[in-house]
């Protein structure tokens, strides 16, 4: 039996599930991938036992404390409450089973615990991110490449078909996008001093300058508020044989822009693009068009091209992160900025323009 890195955790998992879990194994669960992407919120544990129904495998997640807007374990427990809450309201994604809080002696009700935690079940795949790393290994995208992105660009124009109404959401969400731990304005801070690099206070202040000027110019788009999945990228998508997946991870809150979940997954085909060739070119730029395009035609969003702009700096900025993607050159970096520049200043994203936007001089 593997070690108990909870106090009482197999003794709550008895009498929440039965008394075979008693014996369950808990272990690290990696993430999946090259490596490329490196950090994390905290460390999700495979739990798995043999119940008189056959075998049981969950996931446990909790949140560590740190910068992002965790600070506090408030700040952490309102992440794992809103997982609970929302995971079962977005098609496809893995089924939150119970949510509680550890205290010293182990898991218990919420007066007088310590950190909280959500209890998903575990869903077979690999991730996403497995398929660009052999793309970008054999240098071309399979047919299966192109019906994946295309069934990912489905799924998302599905799930943001149905305009939702709230008085108060998509303002919030524009806000914490320029100004939350987790968006545009943490991610500036956890950039690291740069030792002979480009980027400096500066820079980022221009980012986020021009990002608040998007927040003003669309807070009165709540006409765009939708049911979406808030992180999609390549490491929360998880494909089995064929086009078959499951999401994992829902986050920031249940309704928002489909922009979002759109630049979330966009971004990745340029950064590997970024990362193979140099240049927006190659297999990943054609996987890129194929998501576009397949997205704007099954959701007929006329608007997305003139609203995305801040939601790809947000991704764009965490790509080029050396907190969470310490291996990537400075070049990558620069393209990365120099898209999102681009995109900030202009007033509309245009698919066709990426190269140029690529080719601006600075930073």
């Amino acid at each position: 039996m593997s070690p108990e890195p909870f106090p009482g955790l197999r003794a709550y998992l008895a009498g929440r599930f039965g008394p075979e879990a008693r014996e369950a194994s808990i272990e690290p669960l990696g993430g999946g991938g090259s490596g490329v992407k490196e950090g994390g919120y905290g460390v999700p544990y495979a739990v798995r036992w043999k119940a008189p129904a056959g075998p049981r495998a969950l996931v446990l997640e909790t949140v560590r404390p740190g910068a992002f807007g965790h600070e506090d374990r408030s700040d952490r427990a309102a992440l794992v409450l809103r997982a609970y809450d929302e995971y079962a309201g977005l098609p496809r994604h893995v089924a939150a089973v119970d949510v509680g809080a550890f205290r010293e002696d182990g898991p218990v009700g919420l007066v007088g615990t310590h950190e909280f935690f959500v209890l998903t079940e575990f869903a077979g795949g690999a991730p996403y991110a497995d398929d660009f790393e052999r793309v970008a290994a054999a240098e071309r995208a399979e047919p299966l490449d192109f019906h994946r992105a295309e069934t990912l660009a489905d799924y998302l124009a599905t799930i943001h078909a149905k305009p939702a109404s709230h008085p108060s959401w998509y303002r919030r969400r524009l806000r914490e996008l320029t100004g939350s731990g987790e968006c545009l304005a943490g991610v500036a801070d956890s950039y690291p001093a740069s030792v002979g690099g480009f980027w400096d206070a500066g820079l980022l202040e221009e980012v986020e300058r021009l990002a608040l000027r998007w927040r003003y110019r669309l807070r009165d788009r709540s006409d765009r508020l939708r049911t979406i999945h808030g992180d999609f990228h390549p490491w929360n998508i998880l494909f089995r044989a064929g086009t078959d997946f499951t999401v994992l991870d829902r986050s920031r809150g249940a309704l928002g822009d489909p922009a979002d979940d759109v630049a979330a997954l966009a971004i990745n085909y340029l950064f590997y693009a970024l990362r193979t060739r140099g240049a927006f070119e190659g297999p990943f730029a054609a996987l890129f068009h194929a998501f576009w395009d397949c997205y704007a035609g099954r959701s007929g969003d006329a608007d997305l091209a003139r609203v995305i702009a801040p939601h790809f700096a947000f991704r764009a900025l965490v790509v080029a992160n050396p907190l969470w993607y310490p291996k990537e050159s400075e070049a990558v970096r620069r393209g990365l900025f120099r898209f999102l520049l681009s995109v900030l200043e202009a007033p509309a994203f245009e698919p066709a323009r990426i190269a140029n936007y690529l080719a601006r001089t600075a930073p």
